[in-house]
């Protein structure tokens, strides 16, 4: 068991822009409200013929290229979200007839906010226990669709999107790619993040979420942090959830990770679920702002107040 490493990343967003001034008009608010609370500018958001996993596949194909594989390449196809309407054929497979890859095994994940990197760790153990070769994970999901769009304290969040990233083999000898993930759950204050009801509908407790996340999950990225033998001092890269400017940017300053560079995509792309981390992880690798081979974070928190974090390498 050689370890697995992280080969490519590439995303995908809708083409549809709404704005705060958009939203203004929608319901009661303003972009200075919006701004000041949660740190949003725009967001992305789907059409009614853009189903997740259309914008699974788009981000996964980009990963593919990247990674310069074919889809014959790929034998595990694991995709976080908890958007996808239908239950079978599940979102997973539906992105694999849309590539073209052949017998893989396929499943979705559904840990919500911190699904991709739940989903991660699943596919760094697969590899390691020589159960898959190569592993397209997914994090996609269409937050539009379970939003109401009349309450103001939850339409100004979401956005839709997705992020996919290349998981193969380390070589005989060659440093892990992919740190021991550290996981857990509170599941006790599930009620705090939902996504339930018929039709489904996104709801919270901002204030709960709010402390847990910054109270709780700074000590909770350290030991993930520890896990993998890297200081926080030492990391090029901190990539939290995207959920919320006001708790990215604690959360970050307690961790210690001085050095780093610390995503924000949440401004302009809103609170994307499952796909936030791989997002906004392959905007900073293709600004350049992250180079190969550096240590970055990767730290999932949110819905079933769940949390999973790993140190990983740049591709």
């Amino acid at each position: 068991m050689n370890g697995s490493r992280i080969a490519a990343i590439g995303h995908y967003q809708p083409a549809g822009v709404l704005t705060n001034e958009d939203l203004a008009g929608m319901v009661d608010t303003s972009d200075e409200w919006i701004r000041s609370r949660v740190g949003i500018r725009t967001r992305h958001i789907a059409g009614p013929d853009e189903p997740v996993d259309e914008l699974a596949a788009h981000a996964a194909a980009k990963a593919l290229a990247a990674a310069g594989l074919a889809p014959g390449d790929i034998d595990l196809v694991l995709v976080a979200t908890s958007t996808a309407i239908d239950r079978s054929p599940n979102t997973a497979a539906r992105v694999a007839a849309r590539l073209g890859i052949a017998q893989p095994a396929a499943m979705d994940v559904n840990v919500v906010c911190a699904g991709f990197t739940h989903a991660l760790a699943t596919a760094d153990h697969t590899v390691r226990a020589g159960a898959a070769t190569r592993a397209l994970v997914i994090g996609a999901d269409k937050m539009s669709d379970v939003t109401d769009w009349t309450d103001r304290t939850t339409c100004v969040l979401v956005g839709d999107g997705a992020g996919a990233a290349v998981v193969e083999a380390c070589l005989p000898g060659e440093e892990p790619g992919i740190g021991p993930v550290l996981w857990g759950s509170v599941p006790e204050m599930g009620h705090a993040v939902r996504i339930e009801g018929t039709p489904p509908r996104f709801a919270q407790e901002g204030q709960s979420v709010y402390r847990w996340a910054t109270t709780q999950l700074p000590a909770i990225a350290r030991q993930a942090c520890e896990k993998s033998g890297v200081a926080p001092a030492d990391l090029a890269g901190v990539v939290l959830h995207q959920a919320n400017l006001r708790i990215i940017e604690p959360l970050a300053e307690k961790l210690g990770a001085v050095n780093a560079v610390i995503a924000r995509d949440v401004t302009e792309s809103g609170n994307t679920s499952a796909a936030s981390i791989p997002l906004a992880f392959s905007k900073l690798l293709e600004q350049g702002a992250l180079r190969s081979g550096e240590p970055v974070l990767l730290f999932g928190f949110g819905g079933n107040l769940s949390y999973a974090g790993q140190v990983v390498r740049c591709p």
